[in-house]
This record gives C-alpha cells, structure tokens and sequence, in this order.
C-alpha cells in the first residue's frame, strides 16, 4: 500500500518556524526520524520514499507557496497513480486550540487556503487531512500576521508533544 503525507506551508526562510509551516515541521521530524532527506519531484514538490513493514510511505512538500499547495497534491497523485484516498494533507488550524490534533478522512477546507487549492485542483473533498491546533487567534489580531508569526517561547514543548 501506498501513501502519501503532504505537509503544507510556505516556502522560504522568513516562514521557518511559523505557524502556517506546521504541515512542513512534521514532515522535517518524520524525515529526521527515518534519517532520510527530501529530494526534488517531477512536479512542485520534495518528496522522499520510505518503506515501513511493506507499506510504501511518500513524505512529500509542495515547493511553492501555501495557497498553491493542490498543484503539488494533484501531480503526486498523477505520478503514483493514488486515489485522492491514499493523501494524508497535514495542515495548522487556527480553529482548533494549541495542542489539539484532529484526524478526518474527508472536509470542508475550514478557511484554510492551502486546502482549499488541494480540494480545488483535486475537485474532491474526499482525501484525509490532520489538522494542527494553533489558536485560538488573540482578540483583535489579525489572521494573516498571526498564522504567519511565530510560535511563543513558553508554547514551544507543546508544539513540540502535538
């Protein structure tokens, strides 16, 4: 069996460690895990085959920004010829509080535009996601600087357990 872990966020330097990278962070730790390094795809992605108890593991992330993160999903499906079934979409959530994880096998997007573009250029809401709790968003800020900032000091060994 096959299956795909996608890690969504945003490329470049200045989004390291932000709250939006969540989805790249476990894919980071899964790669350090297994000792293994991601490698340039056919399409707009990294991605590193990894084999585990005869189930054949892709950890993938797209190489352009969030909101196009479904060009990535749709060329790993093509290329593996996998059923939208077989992607585990792994995102942050501003919904769900810091700590929290929930695991679905099919939704909406929530608001969230990196699964928005991937249910868009799949034309399905049926493929799995595991949502990570980072919120609540405080009072008054707004949306974007908050996904974008980075986590406090003290909320670090919470992320770190999620």
């Amino acid at each position: 069996m096959k299956t795909i872990l996608l890690g969504l966020g945003n490329i470049g330097n200045k989004y390291n460690t932000t709250r939006h990278n969540l989805g790249f962070e476990v894919i980071a730790n899964l790669l350090d895990k297994f000792k293994l390094s991601l490698k340039p795809g056919i399409g707009e992605y990294g991605l590193v085959e990894h084999e585990i108890e005869n189930d054949q593991l892709l950890l993938a992330v797209p190489t352009s920004y969030m909101n196009l993160s479904g060009v990535a999903a749709e060329a790993l499906l093509q290329e593996y010829q996998l059923d939208p079934s077989s992607l585990l979409v792994i995102v942050d959530d501003f919904n769900l509080p810091l700590g929290k994880i929930r695991l679905r096998s099919c939704g909406s997007d929530g608001g969230h535009n990196g699964l928005a573009s991937v249910i868009e250029r799949l034309e399905t809401e049926n493929f799995p996601r595991l949502r990570i709790g980072i919120g609540p968003i405080p009072e008054g800020a707004d949306q974007i600087d908050f996904v974008l900032g980075k986590f406090e000091k003290d909320q670090f060994e919470v992320v770190k357990k999620m």
